[in-house]
């Protein structure tokens, strides 16, 4: 990361030099100022990125309101080089969800994650595992609450923290829908036993089935193993290494924080993360997370190709899929939360893209068409091999 610093700040001078102003933010192109969380910025051709193919972007997601994308981020070669932000309506989750009615969103403006967290909270139990304060994922969830005693069957004995990272417990859950399971996570006296009171409907390991409840657990097993909330955890040892401190966790019923989808981050922190996992779980030279778990938990784990629309495998609370591009298959590693929330790490290319929207209302099978053609139509064209 440092490398690129120099390099990007040489490339910032320059481009200063050649044409003076354009290194402040073009709100015609999305071209990044510099600001106090050391991103270097930069012109996207400097990196490789076609400005020609990225700009339009910018027009279209103006003409497209019902998408309500809220802000969108380039990051090539550990440098900024496309920031732009949009008004619109959004809302925070928490109990009881607030409606924020039309919000102008910009470099400062925390945005909701929602399940985005869920990377973040896998990233935070690798670095506990590695720390020792929990013996790995073959360990039995019931070992972690002797208090749900009552709940204990052979089939939920059998359910080991690497079924609960990888949506595979087979527990009964209905993530979406009218009558689904996931808004009791809310307001339940107690989300760790509601999610595991759940029926045994497969073998552990088996079958994908996407669950908040089962993050939940993630989340109540580290603060019982460290004695420490999933948010403060993640501010002591992923966010501060980053230098992000513009944090906020969103809290349920009890005010405990939601493990699953209480995240809220400026778009320009949620592109360091990115940036972490593409380098291995290294910043600024200090091995943040490890690099052998990041390694893990952005490689396939469980098949999701007949479930997602949106991509192939599934890792540690990471999806795997690919894109078409110039008839090359592309592959990516994504955090996703509802709404169109998405973070895209392209290791091929060394490439980082941010997505933020309030597309919460939107059906699902249209929630992530505007991201996904960010990705495919405006990116990753401009970032075709011969422009590498």
């Amino acid at each position: 990361m440092k490398q690129h610093m120099r390099v990007a700040t040489l490339l910032v001078a320059t481009w200063a030099t050649l044409m003076p102003g354009l290194v402040l933010a073009d709100a015609g192109c999305g071209l990044p100022s510099a600001g106090d969380d050391h991103w270097p910025v930069a012109a996207p051709e400097s990196v490789g990125l076609a400005g020609a193919t990225l700009c339009p972007m910018v027009k279209w997601l103006d003409d497209a309101k019902e998408s309500n994308v809220h802000a969108v981020l380039v990051v090539r070669h550990g440098t900024l080089v496309f920031e732009h932000y949009f008004a619109g309506s959004d809302q925070m989750l928490g109990w009881p969800v607030r409606q924020l009615g039309d919000v102008t969103f910009g470099p400062d403006t925390r945005h909701d994650e929602r399940s985005v967290s869920k990377s973040i909270v896998a990233l935070v139990l690798g670095i506990a595992i590695d720390r020792g304060l929990i013996n790995g994922l073959d360990a039995s969830v019931l070992s972690f609450f002797p208090e749900y005693a009552d709940l204990a069957t052979p089939a939920k004995d059998r359910i080991t923290l690497r079924d609960l990272i990888t949506m595979s417990a087979g527990l009964e859950w209905r993530e979406a829908g009218p009558q689904n399971t996931s808004d009791a996570i809310l307001y339940v006296p107690d989300p760790s036993r509601y999610a595991l009171q759940q029926a045994v409907v497969a073998p552990p390991g088996r079958v994908f089935n996407y669950s908040s409840g089962l993050t939940e657990l993630i989340g109540a097993v580290l603060k019982k193993a460290t004695g420490k909330p999933v948010d403060e955890l993640a501010r002591a040892w992923l966010f501060a290494p980053l230098g992000i401190t513009d944090v906020e966790w969103a809290r349920d019923a009890k005010g405990d924080p939601l493990a699953s989808a209480g995240l809220r981050l400026r778009p320009r922190d949620l592109a360091k993360i990115g940036q972490l996992v593409l380098q291995h779980g290294v910043w600024n030279d200090a091995q943040v997370v490890p690099a052998a778990w990041v390694e893990a938990a952005t490689n396939p784990q469980i098949d999701v190709s007949y479930l997602s629309p949106l991509s192939c495998f599934y890792g540690y609370y990471f999806w795997l899929g690919r894109s078409l591009i110039d008839k090359h298959a592309v592959e990516w590693v994504a955090a996703i939360g509802l709404g169109g929330q998405l973070l895209y790490i392209v290791p091929a290319l060394d490439l980082v893209v941010v997505v933020n929207a309030g597309g919460y209302a939107i059906p699902f099978t249209r929630m992530y068409t505007a991201p996904t053609t960010i990705l495919n139509q405006y990116v990753l064209e401009a970032t075709t091999p011969h422009r590498d």
